[in-house]
């Protein structure tokens, strides 16, 4: 029963600071606090589709007890399971997905943030639901093996993460009576297997952990509805404030994790990814308790600095680095650590004394020169222009940033953080940059080279590695023996937008993309922001070239050309960056694409100097030389990836026309020298179609007349780089047609001898795309998704990593299972999603026409869910354009054609299509096998019999197989 407002809450004091938010931020916010204590933020926004809340509690892995390490983690899993006024097992997960929302939540160090969104009409149960988490949880003992099993495989996947080992490393090498030296996840050993032997019950200890920390007055709640904030508060006064109150104080961890034994220290460590890193690391004063004063993002925006005279740029131009970052680490309000991380060459392996030495010549060159009140007025004015214009994100991250603030800000600052530096004080910054000193400093050096040569072991991850202390001389000896380069500040940033004004949208009817101008050389699509009001453009340009996907040897070449474009621009294009205006060179399906995002204002210039680098590209061999070194590494890498990243690459070549072995690449790379790019990059733009889509606050002419420029620049010199593609040169993707009623197999042994997980991608191919099977299919995986969760994942603990989910394949749709499993093979996994999919006729056939009807409710809500920012709307409608399908108005009839769709239709498409023996089946088992279930691979394979086949050779049953024809057909004759 609600209490009444005036004792069951308050709202800001009148002496209070009201909350800073973005000038263009319409959404109302109001601070409240509940009888029991619990802070609330309220977020009303009556545009939204979703809501969503975020609970952060002020507690994470740091209290986990003696021996019990995981503790945190492991209760942030269970309370999802049930509560004693929802009693049936993942009925809050059941109901936030069957109503097109999604869950999550996280422990870190000192919190613990749980977050959900739903559709608007099923926000207040959603709601009532998430609050017993925090008033009743069942946790019960069935369930606490269980869930056990799901913490120890989320451990297992991430054994093999070299980033997740360092981070573990560096914790290891810290005060044992620390909690920072703690291990935060947990796994079967910590939480069962120890505590037993110990006669521990776990389950107790759970609750007693729940009991002891779990308090309302360290807890801060934010809600984003779409109803107004009295409503709002009305709900959250009545569902939250039964939540107890101890008065517990939020857990504090004074003093610092590293005593001198942990400083100036060189640790050596193996990963296992291929490529050299070195991160240098201070502690220093925590940036927290000078936030408006941000030191840390001062000298990481010097240090971390990619324009000519910078660090970066100096180790770059030598050859030893391909990457650097600066920038606070890990902090808490106690300590802090502040981080430069550069990725080496192997030359730059090397040298890594003469690179510390620059490093910290660099700093000693900061120390002199003061703090500048110019460079922080500049970062000052970047931050402003990126708050007060930031685009909406989903409610669901915006609750979860918001909740995650309101412990460390003061309420004006809830939505600021640490994101507006406004007060210059160069003595706080000093300050800091002192701190980075040899005195201070720990070394981290990761190399395949290291194999070998360690004598140490980190416990939780099994990283080998080895320790020493340098001394401030030897640092002082780096310093001085390091090359003489010239390092200096940046200059001026030309790139910071001062025309924030919006364009005068004629055509505000246009709610789709207009076909603005097309001509033999480019094709132009464009919509005006009639929705957004943000001084930000989007701009998409595909460099159509059919020489691109030819061979292997053309792909690699292709992707040495844009890797050296980017190596090329990198020290201009960095300041844009830096300002907010971004742009991206990558590969695209036939050749190649550029994206620019961002302010409007300068974005013409950043356009005309990339424009200006492709017409202009030349091969420089020193710079083709650290390329293909950095390109082959990345390609080596790919035998590192998760076994359910292999299965579904291994899927997507089966079916995927036009896409070649990672491994024929990496052997083509391995060739290469820079005269073959010499010679491939005039073929490779020689026939040219260029295909653009330019979005936001631009102009119908500004828009043209970057078309026009891009052709005049290619096109129309005298002697052309570029001429138009032959009507027949337009390619099209296209896909491998599945034989009906066939089951395919494709087993594989998973590229990482040293992984034991498993996977499995269980494919079913239904249809090309149509409007009314696209619904059927939609909501489908929508009534199937969270059963297929619950049944593998909750009672069956097969993998952490498992779901369901719709596939579309160049316009091909259908449905994907994914499971990574440490405990079984794929073969078993395989037969636990045939009987599965058999469970799922019932749930089909037994659906309630109420049901039925909320499901397509629910769907619909999803569809017709608005864009929030530039970006997203024009990813929707790029990839419209792109697959050549121009359906700018699907989702309108989408929505069409599930108002008209009858139960028995649905069943009728399981029936046709879906279940175990659908007599219009196509599917595929992609079966990758871990270290632990290779033994099995052989009598999985014996198993193949008709009508199952076995695909042998992946390339070679792909040409066997017919292609459906492409949606894109022959609209890109049409000029």
């Amino acid at each position: 029963m609600a209490v009444g407002k005036e004792n069951a809450t308050s709202t800001l004091m009148e002496d209070e600071e009201v909350i800073v938010k973005p000038r263009t931020d319409k959404r109302e916010y109001r601070r409240i606090v509940l009888k029991n204590s619990l802070k609330v933020l309220l977020i009303s926004d009556p545009e939204t589709d979703k809501c969503a809340a975020s609970m952060n509690v002020s507690v994470g892995s740091f209290s986990d007890p003696e021996g019990l390490e995981g503790l945190a983690h492991f209760l942030e899993h269970m309370l999802f399971y049930a509560s004693e006024k929802y009693p049936e097992e993942d009925c809050y997960m059941k109901y936030i997905s069957e109503h097109g929302g999604r869950t999550n939540a996280y422990t870190s160090s000192e919190d613990t943030n749980y977050h959900f969104d739903i559709n608007t009409d099923c926000f207040d149960e959603a709601l009532d639901r998430f609050a017993q988490f925090f008033i009743k949880p069942l946790m019960s003992a069935d369930a606490t093996m269980r869930e056990i099993k799901a913490v120890d495989s989320e451990n297992k996947k991430n054994l093999l993460s070299d980033s997740r080992r360092m981070r573990q490393l560096q914790k290891h090498l810290s005060r044992e009576d620390h909690p920072y030296h703690k291990f935060s996840t947990g796994n079967m050993d910590t939480l069962h297997v120890r505590p037993q032997a110990k006669g521990i019950d776990t389950r107790s200890e759970l609750i007693n952990f729940y009991d002891e920390h779990y308090s309302a007055n360290i807890m801060n709640l934010v809600v984003y509805g779409k109803e107004n904030l009295d409503k709002t508060q009305g709900l959250v006064e009545e569902m939250f404030q039964e939540i107890r109150n101890t008065n517990k104080g939020i857990p504090r961890f004074s003093g610092q994790p590293c005593t001198l034994d942990h400083l100036q220290v060189l640790v050596k460590a193996v990963p296992i990814r291929q490529g050299h890193k070195l991160t240098v690391s201070w502690p220093v004063t925590p940036s927290i308790h000078h936030y408006e004063e941000a030191p840390c993002r001062y000298l990481g925006h010097l240090i971390g600095h990619e324009g000519e005279g910078s660090l970066f740029h100096a180790l770059k131009i030598l050859g030893w680095a391909t990457g650097l970052y600066a920038g606070e680490g890990e902090w808490t309000m106690d300590y802090s650590f502040f981080n430069v991380s550069i990725n080496l060459t192997d030359a730059g392996h090397e040298h890594m004394e003469d690179i510390l030495g620059l490093l910290f010549r660099h700093i000693k060159l900061l120390q002199q020169s003061g703090v500048s009140q110019w460079i922080f007025d500049e970062l000052s004015a970047i931050c402003e222009a990126s708050f007060h214009y930031r685009a909406k994100i989903d409610p669901i991250s915006y609750a979860e940033d918001i909740s995650s603030n309101m412990t460390i800000y003061p309420t004006k600052h809830w939505l600021v953080g640490s994101s507006l530096p406004s007060k210059f004080n160069p003595a706080t910054i000093q300050k800091v940059l002192d701190e980075l000193s040899p005195r201070n400093v720990r070394i981290f050096w990761k190399s395949n080279k290291f194999e070998g040569e360690t004598d140490k072991v980190e416990p939780w991850y099994n990283t080998a590695y080895s320790f020493e202390k340098i001394t401030e001389f030897t640092i002082q000896e780096w310093m001085q023996s390091a090359p003489d380069v010239n390092l200096l500040l940046p200059i001026p940033n030309v790139f910071i937008p001062t025309d924030l004004s919006l364009k005068d949208v004629k055509d505000k009817e246009d709610i789709y993309p207009v076909l603005l101008r097309k001509s033999a050389f480019s094709r132009l699509w464009y919509k005006p922001d009639t929705m957004f009001f943000k001084p930000k453009a989007y701009v998409k340009m595909d460099f159509n070239c059919p020489l691109s996907v030819t061979s292997p040897d053309a792909v690699v070449l292709s992707n040495m050309f844009v890797w050296l474009l980017v190596d090329y621009l990198n020290e201009y294009a960095y300041y844009a960056q830096s300002a907010g205006l971004h742009y991206g060179l990558g590969l695209s399906d036939n050749g190649f694409e550029l994206t620019l995002v961002g302010f409007n204002h300068k974005l013409r210039i950043l356009l005309e100097a990339v424009m200006q680098k492709i017409a202009k590209f030349e091969v420089k061999p020193d710079r083709f030389s650290v390329i293909k070194e950095t390109v082959t590494k990345a390609y080596q890498n790919y035998k590192f990836q998760q076994p359910y990243q292999q299965a579904t690459s291994y899927c997507s070549m089966v079916l995927q026309d036009h896409t070649w072995p990672w491994t024929e690449e990496l052997d083509a790379l391995s060739h290469l020298e820079a005269q073959d790019l010499v010679n491939f990059v005039p073929m490779l733009l020689s026939r040219t179609f260029v295909e653009c889509y330019i979005a936001g606050n631009v102009e119908k002419n500004e828009a043209e007349s970057m078309v026009k420029h891009v052709e005049d620049i290619l096109f129309n010199d005298l002697k052309p780089i570029c001429r138009p593609l032959f009507p027949s040169q337009f390619l099209t993707n296209r896909v491998a047609e599945l034989g009906t009623g066939i089951k395919y197999f494709y087993h594989q042994q998973g590229s990482n001898p040293s992984d034991e997980n498993s996977a499995l991608v269980h494919y079913i191919q239904v249809h090309q795309d149509e409007c009314a099977m696209n619904s059927k299919l939609q909501l489908f995986c929508l009534i199937a998704k969270q059963a297929t969760f619950h049944q593998l994942r909750t009672v069956e603990q097969l993998g952490y990593i498992t779901s369901l989910s719709r596939s579309n394949y160049s316009g091909i749709y259908g449905v994907k299972f994914i499971i990574q499993s440490s405990v079984k093979g794929p073969g078993h996994i395989d037969s636990r999603v045939e009987s599965l999919l058999k469970d799922l006729e019932t749930k089909v056939y037994k659906i309630s026409d109420e049901e039925f009807k909320s499901n397509v409710t629910a769907l619909i809500d999803m569809k017709l869910e608005k864009h929030k920012n530039l970006t997203e709307e024009s990813w929707f409608y790029w990839g419209e354009i792109q697959n050549g399908t121009f359906k700018f108005n699907r989702i309108d009839a989408e929505v069409a054609a599930l108002r008209e769709l009858k139960k028995e239709e649905l069943i009728d498409f399981f029936d046709e299509y879906i279940k175990v023996d659908a007599p219009r089946k196509k599917s595929l088992s992609i079966c990758v096998y871990g270290s632990q279930h290779l033994k099995e691979m052989a009598s999985d394979k014996d198993k193949v019999v008709s009508p199952f086949v076995e695909i042998e050779n992946i390339v070679g049953f792909r040409k066997s197989r017919p292609l459906y024809g492409s949606l894109k057909g022959c609209s890109q004759l049409k000029l």
